[in-house]
């Protein structure tokens, strides 16, 4: 598309090689969604470094950063996407995301902590439109380019080694994920067993598409964290090792190194989650979640119309594993309704 040669335009007018070398360039490009005003221009200016004050986003604003990995070598590129107004402009998902760059393309996903009523459903369908383009994409790679098909669909399952207990329960994200909570500050206030409830259900989340998770305020250091994680997908920085999942602090944690033993079965009795109807592990999540925090019927922007009642966004991708889905989530419920201690993620 015209936006896009514009920007790698103007992102490689500013790269000249010394020498005339060709060397190779690493390209990278970012999409940040989430909450309307959650704090994701702060986040794209802190990893680039600059000390602008952020301005709203109105629609999907573009910007590159550059770094040279060693001295007198040319600079690494990452495109950096963000997507204003919360869920109201869906469509434009499309715009940045296309077959020529599918493979050096990540998402980060900002969720405003301080408004727990809204997480879900921002989260749903940000990502539900996301992976639906993202998909599109891969079917039609598949057929003209299988090889970059493969290869994305291996690294997505890479996060999770093939011995790994939830192997066959988790439902990567077509490509990498970052989840950041923000407003830590604010979320650090509220009562112990709320942020729990929260805590829990992002580390499930995050878990269960193979994403990395980072919780981050205004504060220097959770910033630096969360922006060492965007970082090593934007230009390739050593990928961080620490972990924290004490739920009375910040949560940082990279991808694939949870467990669903470790997160916990949701936050309800076992007699309210032998009662719940769910299709998924997700689905059931989802259902404990809204039950302590009901989806506030909030619109971004007044007459937007919904793009989940577009035909174009229909579904088109039949699930053929269904059968075996609803075997994996009746073990998963009947695990978590045991005590948690004696586990079995055996999918057989």
């Amino acid at each position: 598309g015209t936006l896009w040669d514009l920007a790698i335009a103007e992102a490689k007018r500013e790269n000249p090689d010394d020498d005339g070398k060709r060397v190779e360039v690493w390209e990278k490009s970012m999409l940040f969604v989430g909450n309307k005003n959650g704090g994701k221009t702060t986040i794209i200016l802190r990893c680039l470094e600059r000390e602008e004050i952020p301005k709203p986003t109105l629609a999907l604003e573009y910007t590159f950063g550059r770094r040279a990995r060693r001295h007198n070598t040319p600079k690494d590129i990452a495109h950096f996407w963000e997507l204003g107004g919360g869920t109201s402009l869906l469509e434009l998902i499309r715009i940045p995301i296309t077959s020529h760059n599918v493979r050096s393309f990540a998402v980060v996903l900002v969720l405003d902590l301080s408004k727990p009523n809204e997480l879900w459903t921002t989260m749903e369908k940000l990502l539900q439109v996301t992976r639906n383009h993202v998909n599109k994409i891969l079917t039609k790679l598949e057929k003209t380019n299988p090889e970059v098909a493969t290869e994305i669909k291996q690294k997505m399952r890479n996060n999770l080694q093939r011995d790994h207990p939830d192997y066959e329960l988790v439902d990567p994200f077509p490509i990498p994920l970052v989840i950041i909570g923000s407003k830590y500050d604010i979320f650090h206030e509220f009562d112990s067993e709320v942020r729990k409830i929260i805590s829990k259900t992002l580390r499930f989340i995050s878990h269960y598409y193979g994403a990395s998770l980072a919780f981050t305020s205004k504060s220097e250091s959770l910033l630096l964290k969360a922006r060492g994680l965007i970082n090593y997908l934007a230009f390739g920085w050593d990928k961080s090792k620490s972990v924290s999942v004490d739920h009375s602090k910040p949560l940082f944690i990279p991808a694939g190194l949870d467990s669903l033993s470790q997160i916990g079965p949701p936050p309800a009795s076992d007699s309210d989650i032998g009662k719940m109807r769910a299709n998924t592990p997700l689905e059931l999540w989802k259902k404990v979640f809204e039950k302590t925090f009901p989806p506030k019927n909030f619109c971004d922007l007044q007459d937007t119309k919904d793009p989940a009642q577009d035909l174009q966004y229909a579904e088109y991708e039949v699930d053929v594993m269904r059968a075996q889905k609803n075997q994996e989530l009746e073990q998963y419920k009947r695990n978590a309704s045991k005590s948690w201690k004696e586990m079995d993620f055996d999918p057989d």
